[in-house]
């Protein structure tokens, strides 16, 4: 079998189907079958070229925000605010800013948690088109790699025939 530039011939050969009942995925591999280009992307690399300034923004808030440094960092400010606004305080002459129950610690932490709870959705939302972009070059490795065994295969195949044939035809 010599190597076909025509995608349409492909998938009838290769499928069984013609090109145009094919899904968009397959029609992509054979495209790239037919032309000999390699299939190559990279799932993060092609989602940052399309990353607007927003999306690129909640990737890093939730990396800083996911990560162990914000929780230690933030349990020190949150323990910090305890003490200085404590009693103890109090006695050595400071005046507390929030005395206890804290109540504007507790709008700060409500705004914290309403402003980073849907940029990290944002995030995983992100994260989740990554992984769809993965598992469709995932899928059309896979076909294309499918399409070339059956390609072999049937080389393979005509090759035997071929041997068989000659050394039949040299035996009489």
């Amino acid at each position: 079998m010599k190597r076909t530039a025509d995608p349409k011939h492909l998938a009838r050969e290769l499928l069984g189907r013609d090109f145009d009942t094919l899904a968009r995925d397959e029609q992509h591999v054979l495209e790239h079958l037919a032309s000999a280009k390699m299939i190559w992307m990279d799932a993060d690399e092609a989602a940052q070229a399309h990353a607007s300034f927003g999306e690129k923004l909640a990737d890093r808030v939730a990396a800083v925000g996911g990560s162990w440094a914000f929780i230690a960092g933030f349990g020190i400010v949150l323990v910090g605010w305890v003490l200085i606004n404590s009693p103890l305080v109090e006695a050595l002459g400071f005046e507390p800013f929030d005395r206890y129950p804290f109540i504007f610690l507790n709008l700060v932490l409500s705004m914290l948690a309403a402003v980073q709870a849907p940029i990290i959705m944002m995030s995983q939302n992100r994260q989740a088109a990554k992984d769809r972009i993965a598992a469709r070059h995932d899928y059309e490795v896979n076909l294309r790699a499918q399409m070339e065994l059956i390609r072999l295969s049937q080389k393979v195949d005509r090759l035997v025939k071929a041997i068989c044939k000659d050394g039949t035809e040299g035996d009489g």
